[in-house]
């Protein structure tokens, strides 16, 4: 007995997380890759496939024309923040379970997508992170902060990243925002000489972006106590080590419906 395939198509597939995801897809031989879509279909052509022949891929410039010229069960998209909602809200349209590695959703647009998806009856996920470890990190750290509420993020990513505070930083927000009530940290009448000195303010702690050339990815959330400090800490060294998470993800959407916001609630 055959199984039939998960039929997916990526977008942002000549970029480097994208690059990725097609080398898994094209690995997987539960998965098959239906379409890429990049700025031009030169860059996919050439440098996306990783040696495998790319025979029935649509290779297009055009997500619509990706969406509506094959039959894909899951869209895996890593593009940039200012094109996500859009994306995912078409491949809603058209049927597509959207997987969102891209960041950049307000709160009403994930209720919005959310509310489409269960209309259309099918899943979808956005993810500020698909590493294990970083989903632990944000676990330990959400436990951490119920003993420790005083608490700051440090995020380190490459001088590129086009986004901050990072999805990764924000969703560890919420989550320690969800195991302690708000406090608002440090003097009260502390008073920053250089604007944003102290960070972004999130329910009464900060989130610090750093962006340097020859940074990966890191996070740090750091507690502070009487006498003592925590420090929980993930670092990313090769975007290879997010694909196991990717693979999960496509694979799970299939029996979900509506919008899930966060990799961990399908970790398990």
């Amino acid at each position: 007995m055959t199984t039939q395939k998960i039929r997916v198509a990526v977008a942002g597939a000549s970029g480097r997380m994208g690059r990725e995801v097609v080398k898994m897809v094209l690995e997987d031989e539960t998965l098959q890759l239906v379409a890429a879509v990049a700025p031009s279909a030169g860059p996919v052509d050439a440098g996306v496939f990783a040696g495998k022949p790319n025979t029935g891929v649509l290779a297009s410039a055009s997500l619509e024309e990706a969406l509506s010229g094959t039959k894909a069960d899951v869209l895996v998209d890593f593009t940039v923040p200012q094109a996500a909602y859009n994306n995912a809200k078409l491949s809603i349209q058209y049927g597509v379970r959207p997987i969102m590695g891209t960041t950049g959703f307000t709160p009403e647009q994930i209720e919005e997508l959310d509310e489409l998806c269960q209309e259309k009856g099918i899943g979808g996920l956005i993810a500020p992170n698909f590493s294990i470890g970083a989903i632990l990190m944000m676990k330990f750290a959400a436990e951490a902060a119920k003993y420790l509420p005083h608490v700051e993020i440090i995020e380190y990513h490459g001088d590129q990243k086009l986004d901050a505070p990072s999805g990764t930083s924000i969703k560890t927000a919420e989550l320690i925002s969800e195991a302690r009530k708000e406090l608002r940290q440090g003097n009260p009448n502390e008073e920053e000489v250089i604007e944003g000195a102290r960070g972004g303010y999130y329910n009464g702690f900060r989130i610090h972006s750093v962006r340097l050339p020859g940074v990966f990815a890191q996070q740090e959330v750091v507690f502070g106590g009487n006498g003592q400090t925590l420090k929980i800490r993930h670092d990313s060294y090769d975007r290879a080590g997010y694909m196991p998470g990717v693979n999960v993800a496509v694979n799970k959407i299939m029996t979900y419906s509506g919008l899930i916001y966060g990799f961990e609630h399908i970790m398990e």
